[in-house]
């Protein structure tokens, strides 16, 4: 489970409260903004994206995905693209993209991940990475 100083995707927040630079952003926001990184994409790829990325560790739901692409959208990290044709009568598909927020953030992210992994390699006994 994640630290107290992590958001996870039910708190009004993606990003923690703390100095940007230290700021972390939970893995279930992470993976979805890294997904979109490579563009638009509908939230069927999103959740395959996910699911592939983490190893079929992390299985979203529609729910979950949809409300935390809500709460993204909503902070300006993401952004849903107008589609004009729809999948079926009354159902437009839904397309997101990442923002240049959300590409600033994560970025700033992956730094972060990599002075994390650079400090673990250094310090923890036994590494065999």
């Amino acid at each position: 489970m994640y630290s107290v100083s992590r958001y996870i995707l039910t708190e009004s927040s993606a990003v923690s409260d703390k100095d940007s630079s230290t700021s972390s952003v939970s893995e279930q926001v992470f993976l979805i903004l890294l997904s979109l990184a490579a563009g638009r994409k509908h939230g069927y790829a999103i959740l395959k994206d996910v699911e592939a990325m983490s190893a079929g560790a992390l299985l979203l739901s529609t729910s979950t995905l949809y409300g935390a692409l809500g709460r993204l959208e909503n902070q300006g990290l993401v952004g849903r693209v107008p589609v004009e044709h729809e999948v079926a009568p009354g159902l437009p598909r839904k397309v997101y993209e990442l923002t240049p927020q959300g590409g600033a953030l994560l970025h700033a992210e992956a730094a972060r991940l990599r002075r994390m992994m650079a400090l673990a390699t250094r310090y923890l006994p036994g590494n065999s990475w």
